[in-house]
C-alpha cells in the first residue's frame, strides 16, 4: 500500500503503521538502539510511536539529546518533563563541555547546529549503541530525500550517499560490522503536514513555541531572531515584538520564527497546508550556508 494514498485518516493510519513496522523490526535486530529526542515536534511523535509499538512494556532503549547550550528554555523543560512522564532514560551530550576543554571551538558565526556530530558520535560509540532512532523526514531536505530508512553509517560514523542498500518491498536491513552502526528514521516518509495531523489526531501535546505567541525579535537575513546572550541584535537591526511561532525549535542561534496568528493545532494545519517552503528552508539559518550544506554534515555523521 503506498503511504501517501488514500484519505488523510487512511494515510496517518498506513503512516503509523509503517513507523510501528520499522521501530519494532530495529529493536528485534539490534542490541542497542537508542532515540534521539531534543523535545522537538518530530522526536516527540517518535517517541509516542515508539511507545505505541512496544506497549505496554516500558520503552527498552534510552533517549539521547545533543545540547547545544543553545537551546530555547522551554523547550528543554519541556523535554525534561516528557522524558520523566515517559519513564525513558535520558542521555545528554553537551557540545560545552566540548568548548571548555578544547576538542571543539566556537565558530565566527556564533551557530553550533554543525559542532553537534562530534558529540553525537561520542556517545554513540561510548554507549556502544548500534542503532539510532531520528525523525528525519525526506521532505525537509535534498540530503535527506536521500537517505534509506534504514542508513549504514560506517565505524567513523559517516554517511556515503553512494553506498546505500536497496529497501524493496519494505525490507530493512540492519546488519552492520562491529564499529558501525545504522541511523534509522521511521517518520521517512511523512511530511510536516502529516505530523501535524497526527499531532492533532493523537492528542499529542508539543513545547509552546510551535503555537503563535508574542515575542521580541529583531529581522536578519530574512530570519525573525530572539534576542539572547547568543543572538544580540546588531546595528540596524530593531527589536519589536511581533506574534509568531516555530516551525522548528533547534539552537537558538540560528532558528527563526515566522509571522504567525496560528494559537492552536487546527490553525497550524491550515497554516501548514499552504505553505511551499519546508520548516528548515524558511527558518534554519544553518541550512542556508550552501546548497549542500547539509548533505556536507550528514557524510560526516550528523542527524
Amino acid at each position: 500500500m503506498d503511504p501517501h494514498a488514500g484519505s488523510a485518516p487512511d494515510l496517518l493510519d498506513a503512516l503509523e503503521s509503517e513507523a510501528i513496522h520499522i521501530i519494532r523490526e530495529v529493536v528485534a535486530e539490534l542490541e542497542r538502539p537508542a532515540l534521539l529526542f531534543s523535545g522537538g515536534k518530530d522526536s516527540v511523535v517518535m517517541l509516542h510511536l515508539a511507545a505505541k509499538a512496544l506497549w505496554p512494556t516500558r520503552l527498552p532503549f534510552p533517549v539521547v539529546h545533543v545540547d547545544t547550550g543553545h537551546n530555547f528554555p522551554e523547550v528543554l523543560a519541556f523535554r525534561d518533563a516528557t522524558v520523566e512522564r515517559f519513564g525513558v532514560d535520558l542521555v545528554v551530550a553537551r557540545v560545552q563541555d566540548y568548548l571548555d576543554d578544547g576538542r571543539l571551538r566556537e565558530r565566527a558565526d556564533g551557530t553550533r547546529n554543525p559542532l553537534q556530530t562530534l558529540p553525537l558520535l561520542d556517545a554513540i560509540e561510548e554507549r556502544r549503541f548500534d542503532g539510532v532512532f531520528g525523525g528525519g523526514r525526506r521532505d525537509e531536505d535534498k540530503a535527506r530525500a536521500k537517505e534509506r530508512v534504514v542508513s549504514l553509517r560506517d565505524s567513523f560514523g559517516q554517511w556515503d550517499p553512494k553506498n546505500q542498500r536497496p529497501e524493496l518491498w519494505r525490507l530493512y536491513n540492519t546488519r552492520h560490522r562491529p564499529g558501525e552502526h545504522v541511523r534509522v528514521f521511521p517518520l521517512s516518509n511523512w511530511t510536516e503536514l502529516d505530523v501535524w495531523r497526527y499531532v492533532a489526531r493523537e492528542g499529542i501535546e508539543l513545547p509552546p513555541l510551535y503555537y503563535a505567541h508574542e515575542r521580541e525579535v529583531f529581522e536578519r537575513d530574512g530570519m525573525l531572531l530572539t534576542p539572547s546572550p547568543w543572538t544580540a541584535p546588531r546595528a540596524g537591526e530593531p527589536v519589536g515584538t511581533r506574534t509568531v511561532r516555530y516551525r522548528t525549535v533547534g539552537d537558538m542561534s540560528c532558528t527563526g520564527a515566522v509571522p504567525s496568528q496560528a494559537r492552536d493545532v487546527q490553525a497550524v494545519i491550515t497554516e501548514v497546508a499552504t505553505t511551499t517552503v519546508t520548516e528548515r528552508g524558511a527558518t534554519r539559518a544553518d541550512d542556508r550556508l550552501s546548497e549542500a550544506a547539509m548533505e556536507d554534515r550528514k557524510k560526516e555523521g550528523y542527524f
